[in-house]
């Protein structure tokens, strides 16, 4: 962390009492830390013993000593922004823009990486207004450094309990030493579903969400990647400045942007879940209710998007695909790996509880080109999508 830049922004939680012990780690590790805490915040943990350990005054409100506190420039001079403890209240203001107090004005002025350690109480933890916050902040690029299962000040057990200060300061320390490892290269993302129209107004499709593929997108770019996100049907956005989405609907115009966009890439993520079949004629009007007991479509394979861009692939570029089984998964896997000409297969099984589609978290095997593979334990999705980079970026 030599030389590194963290602004360490605090909340009002009992979590806070531990932030003294992080400053030091930061501090012992070569950073350079300035702290910025809400007025709630100082209930928790003194100002003073924070400016001590860090050495730069603390910034707790958009005014002192009669002079404006610059939060534009709290926000532009970190290389990273760490929010913890990160309270429900906190969280949900940033989720919505909310901009009444420095900490907040600095989030949203911050041009670097922000993650988040979330701290609350189980039944907080598990609300979901707080679950839907998290996954807006998620989807600007923030990271969420998960919370875990204790002793919580409720006087419960439970789910909510800040991750441990050794766990974020390593947490941090990763970041910060593969920050921008992708400067100057581009990745190619595809995600959610494809829709193949029957008639008018009926297709055949598929339950993903595109949230796996949005992470990824995010993961890349947070590394200085510029991505091209080629989204199918979804309600989910990217608004990191660093991915340009396009979107589409049907496997065709998947394969049409992602040829088009593939030979620019030095990475290509597979993660959308594309129809493998479509109606062999669509119907100009819609299809209406006949005497007869059934409705035959006669379908054929859409074209490999994968396997077309395993073709196309040169020994500079890096290509990950992604397979979706419920049976003998890893033979699928290994065969895939192989037969579509790609470096990484990225393998989820229906058999696996929280992994899949319409779900927050994911838990995967990735299969390597050289024989290796390493299963993981399931995760949120940023997580799991910062694993996968890690590993093509050990590639590259």
């Amino acid at each position: 962390m030599q030389g590194k830049k963290i602004l360490l922004g605090i909340s009002g939680s009992i979590a806070a009492y531990k932030m003294p012990l992080l400053v030091r780690l930061f501090i012992k590790a070569g950073a350079e830390v300035k702290v910025v805490m809400t007025p709630a915040a100082a209930d928790f943990v003194s100002p003073l013993a924070l400016s001590t350990l860090s050495k730069n005054d603390v910034s707790l409100h958009l005014s002192q000593n009669n002079s404006w506190e610059n939060h534009v420039m709290l926000g532009r001079w970190a290389d990273l922004f760490l929010i913890a403890p990160a309270s429900a209240n906190t969280v949900a203001k940033m989720a919505s823009g909310f901009c009444d107090n420095l900490l907040l004005a600095a989030y949203l002025s911050a041009t670097c990486p922000v993650h988040v350690a979330p701290a609350m109480d189980e039944d907080m933890y598990r609300h979901p207004t707080f679950t839907n916050n998290c996954k807006k902040l998620e989807s600007f690029g923030d990271v969420i450094i998960n919370p875990t299962h204790g002793e919580l000040a409720s006087g419960l057990v439970g789910m909510g309990r800040m991750a441990e200060v050794e766990t974020i300061f390593t947490h941090i320390e990763k970041a910060l030493g593969t920050a921008q490892r992708l400067k100057g290269k581009s990745a190619l993302v595809t995600a959610g579903p494809t829709y193949e129209n029957i008639d008018p107004v009926r297709f055949i499709g598929n339950y993903s969400s595109g949230k796996m593929g949005l992470a990824i997108a995010n993961a890349l770019a947070n590394e200085g990647a510029q991505v091209t996100l080629i989204m199918g049907p979804s309600n989910v956005t990217a608004s990191h400045p660093l991915i340009e989405q396009i979107n589409v609907r049907s496997a065709a115009q998947m394969l049409e942007a992602s040829v088009a966009h593939f030979s620019q890439s030095n990475i290509a993520v597979m993660s959308a879940a594309v129809a493998d079949y479509k109606a062999k004629n669509i119907a100009q009007e819609k299809i209406k209710k006949s005497g007869s007991e059934g409705l035959n479509i006669e379908l054929e394979k859409t074209t490999d998007i994968l396997k077309t861009l395993g073709q196309l692939k040169t020994d500079k570029q890096i290509l990950v695909g992604f397979a979706l089984e419920s049976h003998d998964e890893e033979n699928y896997a290994l065969k895939k790996l192989k037969e579509k000409n790609a470096d990484l297969i990225v393998l989820n099984s229906l058999n696996d509880p929280g992994a899949g589609f319409m779900q927050d978290t994911n838990k995967v095997t990735i299969y390597n080109k050289n024989g290796s593979k390493i299963a993981f334990e399931l995760k949120s999705k940023s997580a799991v999508a910062l694993d996968i980079v890690d590993q093509l970026i050990t590639l590259l």
